[in-house]
């Protein structure tokens, strides 16, 4: 994927419960899968693709969270490390908007899954972090208000064009309830990222942005 195409992935993907009664095609899965092993030998993760598999999501649990006829799932577990909620946000979230760039919806989902199920897909020497719902959606879901990049930074003085690209880039990431609990400083040409206060899910929403902000801007956040 280009950066140009990754930013209209950004743009134009939003959070999706209700999917189509379809099987994802043979050659979109090869594309996605592709995809995802290149991503586990970047970052040490064990990702995985679950396909027709409507267990992952027959819980009282995802029916309370609206999700309907979610077939297919991203696993994202691997071996523990200090780094490992933020890396499967990371690289989760890449995966996400590579999804959304051949077709597919998707939804971030910590809670409402049937864990009982997706807790047999896990090897006993591998963490597990959350599940992604994959497939062809119902809609292309709808946007939430979000925070204005002000709410979002400290930073004392002027901003560059590429910083502000970064931080509204990190706005439109899907976290946890939607509560961008996060905060972007700026040290001369050095950009972090931290999280504001407790929540569910923090240190993963934090690679979830940082994955935004890195894409629109070219270069590493540090966090």
């Amino acid at each position: 994927m280009t950066t140009n195409e990754m930013m209209e992935a950004i743009k134009a993907r939003h959070s999706v419960r209700a999917y189509k009664d379809i099987p994802i095609e043979q050659g979109v899965r090869n594309q996605l899968n592709e995809f995802v092993d290149k991503c586990n030998r970047e970052s040490g993760l064990n990702i995985t693709v679950q396909y027709d598999d409507p267990e992952g999501f027959d819980s009282r649990m995802a029916r309370y969270g609206s999700f309907r006829n979610v077939g297919n799932y991203i696993v994202l577990k691997g071996k523990k490390s200090a780094d490992f909620d933020f890396a499967c946000g990371y690289y989760g979230e890449k995966i996400v908007l590579f999804a959304q760039h051949i077709g597919l919806n998707t939804c971030w989902a910590a809670l409402t899954f049937n864990k009982k199920k997706v807790k047999t897909l896990i090897p006993k020497d591998e963490a597990f972090c959350m599940v992604i719902a994959l497939g062809y959606g119902e809609t292309q879901g709808h946007p939430h208000k979000g925070k204005s990049i002000y709410d979002v930074i400290d930073v004392k003085g002027g901003m560059p064009d590429w910083f502000v690209a970064g931080v509204e880039a990190a706005l439109l990431a899907p976290t946890a309830v939607n509560q961008q609990k996060f905060v972007f400083s700026l040290e001369g040409e050095e950009a972090s990222v931290r999280a504001k206060g407790f929540g569910p899910e923090t240190k993963v929403d934090l690679g979830i942005v940082a994955y935004h902000f890195d894409v629109a801007t070219g270069r590493k956040v540090k966090h």
